[in-house]
């Protein structure tokens, strides 16, 4: 791996020299053009904060949207989420993606009302001691609701930082990173009161002017300061060599249907679609005739294949659907459900639009 070409003491220089300027310059920005109309902004509920933060974590503003209106309308308050099923849960987030969020944020509710009474913490430190809460959305929380002085670093202000003070170590590298953090705990404003507009301009530079792929430097208001620009190539910033390795898997789906149910089955709490209901899966076609003819299926249905990207493979299955003649039980734990009942069910959003 690379090592980075600048000192420390080289990049707490860069730093001093942008104090006075760079959040200035950024909060009379975001004041002035940054975001203000999301449903989750204006607020010091921090319930609200958390749960708009675990949900844009790798999924997008438009797609998390609807999810939050809804979410927060079955589950009001974090007492609300606390008492409920899991299963409600988990089909309230169903769509979504990432399902570990989903159970990490009921164990994180739960933890809220069992060990502080119903009441978010005050302090990052203690606030990423909860489930499911990192460092930076530990930051974002207690910095929106709190005005705690602490840096976030998002996938977004490591990109604007990294550019900023055209940061050449490897985030690949845990060392760099935390090198990166401290560097980004220099550069906040001295007031408190500042820190939720700062800390908002920062995540709304990094997804409007410095976008990955074609920064839009004329306009940003921090342009004059940032180093990856004068040297002539802001893309080059961040730096972080690890790729990831992209695999793809194959699979089976038997759609078994008897009087208008369907037969579910609930995956594993770990892994991919952990604790979502879904059809059951084969290996291989032959063992999905197999299943299918023991219920009094010769030859089941085949409809077009679905692929299913996700982050770290490329999901191809091939479904089939079998109408039984007669009311059979499958091998393996499920349940029959009712087409109308399908929505109380967490279905994976390729599965919701097959069954659809």
């Amino acid at each position: 791996m690379p090592q980075t070409s600048m000192t420390d003491a080289a990049l707490d220089a860069r730093v001093a020299g942008l104090r006075e300027d760079f959040a200035p310059r950024l909060l009379a920005w975001q004041r002035r053009e940054g975001r203000h109309d999301l449903p989750w902004q204006n607020t010091r509920d921090p319930y609200r904060v958390w749960l708009s933060e675990i949900m844009l974590q790798q999924t997008q503003v438009t797609t998390v949207l609807g999810y939050y209106r809804r979410f927060l309308e079955r589950f009001p308050d974090v007492a609300a989420l606390a008492a409920a099923p899991n299963d409600e849960v988990m089909a309230a987030w169903a769509g979504l993606g990432y399902y570990s969020r989903a159970r990490n944020l009921h164990k994180c509710a739960q933890a809220v009302v069992e060990h502080h009474g119903g009441a978010f913490p005050r302090s990052a430190a203690e606030l990423a001691e909860l489930p499911g809460i990192g460092r930076s959305t530990a930051a974002a929380i207690s910095s929106f609701c709190f005005g705690e002085r602490v840096a976030i670093l998002d996938g977004n202000v490591k990109r604007v930082l990294g550019r900023l003070l055209a940061f050449d170590g490897d985030l690949a590298s845990a060392a760099q990173e935390k090198r990166l953090w401290r560097l980004a705990e220099q550069l906040l404003p001295a007031s408190p009161e500042d820190m939720p507009a700062y800390t908002q301009g920062m995540m709304d530079l990094g997804a409007s002017h410095c976008a990955t792929r074609s920064p839009q430097c004329l306009l940003c208001p921090v342009s004059g300061l940032c180093a990856g620009l004068a040297e002539g190539e802001p893309t080059r910033y961040p730096i972080k060599t690890k790729k990831l390795k992209r695999g793809s898997r194959e699979n089976w789906w038997l759609w078994i249907e008897h009087e208008g149910r369907v037969w579910l089955e609930q995956r594993p709490a770990e892994g991919v679609w952990g604790g979502l209901w879904t059809l059951p899966l084969f290996d291989d076609e032959a063992a999905l005739h197999a299943q299918s003819a023991a219920l009094g299926v010769a030859a089941p249905e085949t409809l077009p294949q679905v692929k299913h990207v996700l982050t770290h493979f490329d999901w191809l299955l091939h479904p089939r659907r079998a109408l039984l003649p007669r009311e059979a039980r499958p091998v393996g734990e499920g349940v029959w459900v009712p087409r109308e009942r399908l929505p109380e069910y967490a279905l994976p959003a390729p599965l919701r639009k097959l069954l659809d």
